[in-house]
């Protein structure tokens, strides 16, 4: 890829954003929009330093990142534990797939109430609700990915005596690891999404709750530097699993087909 090209690919994402930010200072500016409900970027970054310098939005973010992190890792172990066990043992399959097919697309923040009521008005019922959120798409990717190994490749091993451990740990799940990675992908918003609204719903602190506070004290500055930051975080967090997903998948030919496009 020549220079020209390769600074094209890092430049072109940044001009949607770019041009959001710009428009969106000009309609503050120019005030065509009541600051009240649109305060301009700069004085929604002039507020985010100031809150970060303070520490208020870093203690914020340190509870909702917690809050992700326990259940995203929860609902990853139990996801494709449950996908892989769907796919290849029958009556794990017979029992949990009307659940699945139940509980995928059911709204899943309407069972906050009961969670509140389960296990109280603190972390847990945020934990709960992200996992029950993100723990179906994880379980689909899985159990998808697992049951389309190629059956020529499973039918080779076992001809060559391999045992049922070792046909799990060293064939099927490295050849379904680039479906499950899609599914982690596709959940790891999910689970993000939930904590947030959880957060905003049941209060308790973390960006969420914060955010809230700040609608009842009429800070439009603070609710936008809040949801600024859940953004970054997200972000971040996205950028991560992709990174993670590369370096875990460096033999497979998705990852070595990206490595000659950008070489």
């Amino acid at each position: 890829m020549s220079r020209a090209a390769r600074l094209a690919s890092i430049v072109s994402p940044a001009v949607l954003p770019v041009l959001v930010i710009a428009i969106w200072e000009i309609v503050a500016r120019k005030g065509l929009v009541s600051t009240f409900l649109l305060p301009s970027f700069s004085g929604v970054v002039v507020r985010l330093a100031q809150d970060i310098a303070s520490g208020e939005i870093l203690w914020s973010a340190a509870g909702t990142v917690m809050r992700l992190v326990v259940s995203y890792a929860i609902a990853a172990v139990l996801g494709v534990a449950l996908g892989v066990m769907m796919a290849r043992v029958r009556m794990v399959r017979w029992l949990l797939d009307p659940l699945v097919s139940i509980g995928f697309p059911a709204p899943k923040i309407s069972f906050l109430p009961i969670f509140v009521l389960w296990f109280g008005v603190f972390d847990k019922p945020k934990i709960v609700i992200a996992i029950f959120a993100c723990v179906f798409p994880i379980i689909a990717g899985t159990w998808a990915g697992t049951q389309a190994v190629d059956k020529y490749l499973v039918w080779s091993a076992e001809q060559l005596g391999t045992r049922p451990a070792t046909m799990l740990w060293r064939i099927v799940l490295p050849a379904a690891l680039p479906s499950v990675f899609t599914s982690l992908q596709v959940a790891l918003p999910i689970a993000f999404i939930a904590v947030i609204v959880a957060e905003m719903l049941g209060g308790g602190g973390g960006l969420g709750g914060t955010m809230m506070e700040y609608t009842r004290l009429a800070d439009p500055a603070g609710v936008f530097a809040n949801l600024i930051a859940i953004g970054f975080l997200g972000f971040l967090a996205m950028k991560g699993l992709e990174w993670l997903r590369r370096r875990v998948l460096v033999w497979h030919e998705e990852v070595q087909r990206q490595g000659d496009v950008v070489s």
